[in-house]
């Protein structure tokens, strides 16, 4: 199921120093093919080896500004195949797709096709009275009081079945003004793009958002992968999963309780792209990036709000923005800081093994101590 993990990160990465580099001047149209092994930052190794348990396949990539500073994998992404975790395995990425989503819908602002203060009711046709106040920034903050889910991720739910269940559901007290996070509001997002720009959700954020961020690894169906490229995903007895096509998928990818809300497939180096387009300038706007990283609501009970698919701590400088996902057998987690455009990814296909270990417990502070020896190595 895509998820936002534990919030507790909110509370420890917001102590992460930060070092000012100078900044990015933009991304790149198509991938740089280079010769030279990716590089591997001997002080992340070094703590990873120490930091992490024996057994999940794992994908760490790093960044200081536009520089890649490392890219590597650990374990096995297909323990049958004996196939070892690498730059390039490509993951499920689950909640973190919500980010793909709402850049979307700012591309679309960009280019005048509607606006984020809309009224759902302008895209979505005829809707029941209780939604027709609800907004696409309502939709975008997890504030349209939508419940979390209409059921499964893999149920073989139609756009249609989706948009009908939908309008029946009833909103939650406080619709419009408090947090519930709802991964139907980021589904209904994806319909909103599809109707709005005349293309599938993919296709449209293959056009827009990857190609010119020079991610070529990352959708649901269209990148050219070979099968032995993804993770197979093991739950905590050990057990393989499959990889995530290999659950009911229709033809042009996951079904409309996951699509654009989660069900990504990305690489760990096509994350990096992504962060260097952002910081870049490449995809978005700085007006449309500014909306995209604002503070637009508190979460309940932390120190931190939500953006658009974004959650953000700080202010200023200092200000840093992170997202997970997770399910029942993977665990990714991004995190980007605003002063020195430091990254750090992490995927893994094999989150916990029951009575020893759980990523999900400790992944806050490994996404903090990687940031921190990130920092520590001379530019």
């Amino acid at each position: 199921m895509a998820r936002l993990g534990s919030l507790v990160l909110l509370l420890v990465l917001v102590l992460v120093g930060c070092s000012d580099v100078p900044p990015v001047t933009g991304g790149e149209k198509e991938p740089v093919v280079s010769a030279r092994p990716d590089p591997v930052d001997p002080a992340v190794d070094r703590y990873l080896d120490e930091a992490l348990p024996k057994g999940p396949g794992i994908t760490v990539v790093t960044a200081r500004g536009g520089e890649l500073t490392h890219c590597a994998g650990r374990g096995l992404s297909d323990q049958a195949a004996r196939t070892p975790a690498a730059c390039d395995t490509v993951y499920d990425v689950m909640s973190i797709t919500k980010q793909f989503t709402a850049a979307a819908i700012l591309k679309l602002e960009m280019d005048g096709r509607l606006r984020v203060g809309d009224p759902i009711g302008r895209y979505l046709g005829r809707v029941p009275e209780d939604k027709r106040s609800l907004t696409l920034h309502q939709l975008l903050t997890h504030t349209s009081g939508l419940p979390q889910s209409l059921g499964d991720d893999y149920e073989p739910l139609s756009r249609a079945e989706l948009l009908a269940q939908a309008m029946r559901v009833p909103l939650r007290p406080g619709a419009g003004k408090e947090f519930h996070y709802s991964n139907l509001g980021y589904s209904l997002l994806a319909v909103i793009v599809e109707k709005v720009s005349g293309q599938s959700y993919e296709r449209f954020l293959a056009q827009h958002l990857f190609r010119p961020a020079g991610m070529t690894r990352t959708g649901y169906v269209l990148p050219d992968w070979k099968r032995a490229q993804v993770a197979v995903e093991y739950d905590e007895d050990g057990r393989a999963q499959g990889r995530p096509m290999d659950h009911p998928w229709a033809p042009d990818g996951p079904y409309w309780n996951l699509r654009g809300n989660g069900g990504m497939l990305s690489t760990a180096r096509d994350m990096f792209h992504w962060h260097r387009a952002l910081t870049g300038g490449t995809v978005l706007s700085d007006a449309a990036q500014r909306k995209l990283f604002a503070p637009h609501v508190r979460i309940p009970e932390l120190d931190g709000a939500y953006g658009y698919g974004w959650v953000v701590v700080g202010a200023g400088d200092d200000r840093f923005v992170w997202h997970d996902g997770g399910n029942d057998w993977s665990l990714a987690t991004l995190a980007r800081f605003r002063r020195d455009a430091t990254l750090v990814f992490w995927a893994s296909n094999h989150a916990s093994r029951k009575g020893k270990w759980n990523l999900e417990d400790d992944h806050v502070e490994l996404t903090r101590r990687i940031a921190e020896r990130v920092r520590r190595t001379p530019a």
